[in-house]
């Protein structure tokens, strides 16, 4: 069973939901941007070229690439997009404490197609909910009640 935050940790929870947002819908772009490029690339024998000789962005056999390798850079950005998703994921999980298992799942939306825009509404719910078990809440007596 999770454990919940620590009543210090939460200001630093907060602020990595919000990065994770963020990062879950930028990684999950670029996820479906990897896989229309896997398609091109395995499917078809063909590379995204930006800027070359066939215009702006052209379908074109790896070996006649002379402009950007656009499915390079999709390449490399949701990796690194990936790591800023895992990051935020390690954070939250060491946070709120979380199972692994939920850790490893919540990892995966950046690596199963249209995971992390589903994870994206979820998690901060889940956050929410974890917060909300630790801390109190605020009481709404007036202040002049008598005992």
């Amino acid at each position: 069973m999770p454990l919940g935050p620590r009543p210090a940790d939460i200001p630093r929870v907060r602020r990595t939901v919000s990065v994770y947002k963020v990062s879950s819908i930028i990684t999950g772009t670029f996820l479906l941007l990897l896989v229309l490029m896997m398609v091109t690339r395995y499917g078809f024998g063909v590379d995204i070229e930006l800027l070359g000789p066939y215009g702006f962005l052209a379908l074109t056999p790896k070996e006649l690439i002379s402009g950007i390798n656009l499915s390079t850079v999709i390449l490399i950005v949701h990796g690194w997009l990936y790591v800023l998703y895992l990051a935020c994921d390690l954070l939250l999980w060491r946070y709120i404490r979380w199972s692994f298992g939920k850790f490893v799942f919540i990892a995966l939306g950046g690596i199963i197609p249209l995971l992390s825009f589903f994870l994206e509404r979820r998690v901060p719910r889940d956050v929410e909910a974890a917060i909300a078990a630790v801390q109190p809440a605020p009481t709404t007596e007036p202040s002049g009640a008598a005992a």
